[in-house]
């Protein structure tokens, strides 16, 4: 009897478990995830981007090494050209989206754009941080109402990049006269142009990055105007563009525009990608969102974490870009280009 117990048991011992193998694991083990960055180092969406970089990959079944890619230019069309075009549908590849990709699509703003925001596949939003328009110190225009009074020359990036589109519509539905002064490819340099006196101001998600950069922080700048679905806790004070409406035909256009503007931080991987990949995907950054080390990295480099889960960015994402036409035909006219200027010189 003592026998056959111990067969049995032996038998057990060196018999194939039955574990289920995990083929999310298998798959991304021993593969890099490539991050493709929309600008150059140092900016907004590399700081962030690379941070979700160094903590996601942790919480992907089979612990793949993360590969950030900068790669600025065209408002942030080169990078997701590269991703839909050139990177492998397969769940091996990251990016985050100029946020206000979608509401080119509905408006047909972009001829370069070809591809349908409702067909990538997202991973999850970031941050819905508001974006605030900020002045230095030394400029006249501190509020809306000065900014109606004079031309006031702001940074930005490319034409298709969302500092342009917001004083657009400034100076369309509220009747500033901003000035986009264009071709600076990051925050650092935007800061820089302000330093400078190339521009007076720009626009910005991320004011304690902006604050920490200078010496005397806060007090160097004016908070003219912040652009969200609600007033930052933070600033209360400082006025919100949807309450800024003058006639109730402007309300949908600051509502539509202001719901762009949530969508802060995107991620995305491309379309046909793997269902069960996608699923993994999303629920590793909804892991890293709140992991105690991304957590203390960001709080330590003042990134604003306030996430969506990928589900519901889909949903938002799908429901701008099928936004009924009478209200885009508004829009279209609200984002009109004023006036701008290219820079003319290489620094």
């Amino acid at each position: 009897m003592r026998t056959r117990f111990l067969a049995a048991i032996a038998a057990l011992l060196i018999a194939p478990t039955g574990a289920p193998a995990d083929p999310i694991a298998d798959f991304y083990r021993g593969k890099q995830l490539k991050v493709v960055i929309r600008a150059a180092p140092g900016g907004n969406y590399d700081l962030y981007l690379r941070l979700l970089a160094r903590h996601m990959v942790r919480h992907i079944p089979g612990n793949p090494t993360a590969v950030p890619m900068n790669m600025p230019g065209g408002g942030g069309l080169t990078a997701l050209n590269y991703v839909v075009n050139v990177a492998p549908h397969d769940g091996t590849v990251l990016t985050m989206v100029t946020q206000t990709t979608p509401m080119d699509q509905a408006l047909g703003l972009d001829k370069n754009l070809k591809v349908d925001m409702r067909k990538l596949n997202w991973i999850g939003n970031m941050s819905d941080e508001n974006m605030f328009l900020v002045t230095t110190r030394s400029s006249p225009t501190k509020t809306l109402d000065d900014a109606r009074r004079r031309e006031t020359p702001l940074a930005a990036t490319g034409a298709g990049g969302v500092e342009v589109m917001m004083a657009s519509v400034l100076n369309n539905v509220l009747g500033t006269k901003f000035k986009n002064v264009l071709g600076y490819r990051s925050s650092p340099e935007m800061n820089l142009a302000m330093q400078r006196g190339e521009a007076e101001g720009r626009m910005t998600t991320n004011l304690r990055a902006l604050f920490a950069g200078t010496p005397n922080g806060a007090s160097e700048f004016n908070l003219v105007l912040q652009a969200g679905m609600r007033r930052d806790k933070d600033y209360p004070n400082v006025p919100l563009m949807r309450e800024a409406a003058r006639e109730p035909n402007e309300q949908p256009v600051l509502d539509f525009i202001s719901r762009v503007l949530a969508l802060a931080r995107p991620v995305a991987t491309n379309e046909n990608t793997p269902a069960d990949r996608v699923a993994a995907l999303r629920r590793a950054f909804d892991a890293t969102m709140v992991d105690p080390e991304f957590v203390a990295e960001a709080r330590q480099q003042d990134l604003d974490i306030s996430p969506w889960q990928g589900e519901e960015l889909q949903r938002v994402v799908s429901a701008i870009v099928d936004t009924p036409a009478a209200v885009l035909a508004k829009i279209g006219q609200a984002i009109q280009a004023g006036p701008s200027e290219e820079r003319k010189e290489q620094r």
